[in-house]
């Protein structure tokens, strides 16, 4: 009876409450990564610049990302994990209200390159931690919810923040996100047991690590693939509303319904992902390829359009949740840091989609972006199934 008692204790809430707490902070970070993607038109309008150029408040946030993740990480590895945590929440929400007080494009700029350097971070150390505080042989569900996290940022986070936005100012809805944050930080102070950094990690052992031809495989994909799919979602208000045609609220609900699928694709993933792994990764990335190339003609068509958006959000929620877990299982050892190269190429693939992008919309126009990121997609899709496919154990 005690050993039951125990075993139900240790599945209760309260053992999931550390889990749930990253979980609400990975939907205040995703939040914050994409909001731009939904303000883009406005930020634009505001300081008299092209959507093209405001597009770089993604890119060079993205290769902050790139370029910082792996340093910060070896430089914060053996720091105690609760406090980095804290720590770099409370960088964020200050950051936010930077962002909220800007008052030209590099003020605003700078303000993002703070959110980055806590986002470098945060990307290398919350699968892991997750998956270390979840309950015995929860693991997966534990991983589930920290991705279901991103995906209630695109149902909630991204369309509450884009309304706020149009109706009060973009710089509200970078205030918002700052008080939110500061609630989430207070939840964190009270739900994360002190855990302790990755001591094994040093940079003479990082070459081993990355020498992994799984890892490898990996990352290569990631990097193409990413950048097919922000080639073409950077831009995806923009294209809503000029290519097809949609107002300002049928787009709102549109990135809402994209973010609602990824949150049903996370329970997919949770029942099914050990005893498919070859279809989900084979149905993540094809589908990104073929949700690309079909836009435009989909654009035709609200109804099309629509859903397209559908299975194109079921598909990137697949990449997200197969690939970090394939990361982890490739990695058992010096997880952060193979997580920490993992962040940092896929914002090389982000920052470089959205610059192409932002070529794409200046030289053709936003209609071809599909066509644009799907070119570079289908590189990724021809590794996958040659290369990567086959050698998964």
């Amino acid at each position: 009876m005690t050993a039951t008692v125990q075993n139900q204790d240790r599945r209760g809430f309260k053992a999931w409450l550390p889990v749930i707490s990253l979980t609400f902070s990975t939907f205040i970070f995703n939040t914050s990564e994409f909001i731009p993607i939904g303000l883009l038109t406005d930020i634009a309008d505001d300081f008299r610049i092209s959507e093209s150029n405001a597009g770089m408040l993604i890119t060079i946030y993205a290769w902050v990302v790139a370029l910082a993740s792996l340093p910060l990480m070896l430089v914060f590895a053996r720091t105690e994990n609760r406090k980095l945590m804290l720590g770099i929440t409370a960088l964020f929400a200050a950051s936010h209200i930077l962002s909220g007080f800007s008052r030209d494009f590099y003020m605003l700029m700078i303000s993002r390159l703070g959110v980055a350097c806590a986002h470098a971070i945060f990307w290398s150390i919350v699968t892991p931690m997750a998956v270390r505080l979840a309950p015995a042989g929860r693991e997966s569900a534990a991983l589930s919810l920290i991705v279901s996290g991103s995906s209630i940022a695109m149902i909630a986070g991204l369309p509450i923040g884009r309304t706020i936005g149009l109706y009060m100012g973009w710089r509200a809805t970078f205030l918002v996100i700052a008080a939110i944050a500061a609630v989430i930080l207070a939840l964190q102070a009270a739900a994360l047991p002190k855990t302790p950094g990755d001591s094994s990690i040093s940079l003479r052992k990082l070459p081993a690590l990355i020498k992994s031809p799984a890892l490898l495989s990996i990352y290569l994909v990631t990097v193409i693939a990413i950048t097919g799919h922000f080639t073409g979602y950077s831009y995806i208000e923009p294209f809503l509303g000029q290519a097809a045609g949609f107002g300002k609220t049928a787009i709102t609900l549109i990135l809402t319904g994209f973010g609602i699928t990824g949150l049903i694709g996370s329970f997919i993933f949770a029942g099914q992902y050990d005893r498919h792994r070859k279809r989900f990764i084979a149905a993540a990335v094809g589908g990104i390829c073929i949700s690309l190339l079909l836009l435009h003609i989909a654009s035709f068509s609200r109804i099309s359009t629509v859903a397209l958006c559908i299975f194109w959000g079921f598909a990137i929620s697949f990449y997200n949740l197969a690939f970090q877990a394939e990361i982890i299982r490739n990695a058992p050892q010096g997880t952060a840091v193979a997580m920490s190269i993992y962040s940092g190429i896929y914002n090389i693939g982000i920052g470089s989609g959205a610059l192409i992008g932002g070529y794409a919309c200046s030289a053709l126009s936003t209609g071809y972006i599909g066509y644009a990121g799907g070119a570079i997609a289908i590189i990724a899709a021809v590794i996958c199934f040659k290369k990567m496919i086959p050698a998964l154990k």
